[in-house]
Parts: C-alpha cells; structure tokens; sequence
C-alpha cells in the first residue's frame, strides 16, 4: 500500500485539508492518505514548536514510526510544510518514494520580497493584533484564496472552531516562522522524484518563487491559472489529478 503523507503550512493544522484528503483517495484507490501536524499545531497544539526546520522534519518522522507506519512514503506538502518536504528528501532520499511541492518559497532561490509578498504584509500585521477568531479567519481566507469555497461562512466557522480548540500560541507562530526564514534549500535537488505545482494568483508568494525552483531542479510543474495560495483548498480537485496524472506517481 502506498502511503501519502500530508503536510501542512505556518500556524496551519491537519484539520485545514478540509475535503482535499478524501479528493486525493478518489483519484489514488487503494492509497493511504495520512494528515500529520508539525509540533506547535493540531493535535500537538500544546508542544513547542522547534526553531529549525531540521527539527520538525525528525518529528514528522518520528510521528509515522510511533503509528506503525514504515517508509517508502510519499510528501504532499505546502508552503512550510513543502520545506520540510525538501529537508526529508535531502537528508533521508532513502525514506521516499516522490514529493509534491506546493507554493513554497526557498531561501538561496528567491528574494525575500518574493518568499514573502509586501503586499501582505498589512493583513499579516492585522492577524498579529487582532483578538477576534473569526475575523482572523476571514482574513486568512481572503489572504490565501482567490476561489473561496461556495459555503465561506462554514469555512470560516469552522476554522474558528479549530482556532479556539486547538489554538496556536504567538511563541509557536513565531518559531515556525524562524524556523522557515533560517532553512535555507541544499543547492543541488534532492535525490527523489519532485512535482512542483504553484498558483498564479498567490497573494502570499510569489509564483516565481516556485517557478524558479523547478528551473534550477529540473522538476516537473505544474501551473493553475487562477488558484491562490491555498490551492488544495481553491481545486482541490486538480490538485489529486495532477498527482495522479503524473508519471512518478502512476502505478502503470
């Protein structure tokens, strides 16, 4: 049985896959899709978030052997979650059988004015002072998608709802963002089949960002037109067809 293993980005949970594990299953039957939390977020809420990127990858690892669950796997990360993709493939290529990269930003490859947009920066700011849940939410929908789902005031409720039972503290946001402005990318691509797929409308990254890196590493691409940041969420289901339609990833 192939197992997928999902990994999601700063301050972000397994609970905000939303439907796109269950997408993934149906267009890979009979795989294993596992969403895990990096400390700091979801069901590890309450532990403390480590400062480096090395640190997280070793916990992720961890989690899986604690489950039973033994390598080969397959990563499909995004934004800081795709960072701890690449430090998995780089130091343990052994352990996977690919990886899929989605909307990240590496230091060594782009300017920080990309890994970053300056355009955010204001709602970044607003989210940082801001005590009311949902609002919070509201804006990180509006930050990371361009197609919000048709029942946005579900979206929002229910985000709010993981906000306040499994909040993520100020220090542990701070750490996971440390943590992704310190690691910086080995030059040389990882030993591991690699997908990178990028969203044109991100208002978060820059899709230079990615483009850039499956120039340098010579990995397949994907593009969406319209999608923001949070492309599983935008399409979900173009996301699961790109995996399954690409060619390291066939059981052919």
């Amino acid at each position: 049985m192939e197992t997928w293993v999902l990994l999601r980005g700063l301050t972000r949970e397994s609970a905000h896959w939303g439907r796109f594990p269950e997408q993934l299953r149906g267009r890979l039957p009979g795989a294993r899709v596992l969403a895990i939390d990096i400390p700091g977020n979801g069901r590890l809420w309450q532990v403390q978030s480590p400062d480096r990127i090395e640190a997280t990858t070793e916990s992720c690892r961890q989690q899986l052997r604690a489950l039973g669950i033994e390598p080969p796997y397959r990563l499909l990360a995004m934004s800081l979650g795709a960072m701890i993709a690449v430090d998995w493939a780089d130091r343990h290529p052994g352990e996977l059988d690919g990886c899929v990269l989605i909307n990240t930003s590496l230091r060594g490859f782009s300017p920080w004015y990309r890994r970053l947009r300056p355009a955010s920066y204001g709602t970044l700011l607003s989210l940082l002072l801001s005590a009311d849940p949902a609002r919070r939410e509201q804006q990180i929908l509006q930050l990371t998608s361009s197609h919000p789902p048709a029942a946005m005031t579900e979206a929002i409720d229910a985000w709010t709802a993981i906000r306040k039972t499994r909040p993520v503290s100020g220090a542990n946001a701070l750490r996971q963002l440390l943590a992704a402005m310190r690691y910086r990318a080995p030059a040389r691509a990882p030993a591991v089949p690699l997908l990178v797929l990028v969203s044109r409308r991100d208002a978060l990254v820059d899709a230079r960002c990615s483009l850039r890196l499956a120039h340098e590493w010579k990995a397949s691409l994907g593009e969406h037109p319209s999608a923001g940041h949070d492309l599983p969420l935008d399409d979900g289901c173009w996301v699961a067809e790109q995996v399954a339609a690409h060619a390291f990833f066939s059981r052919q």
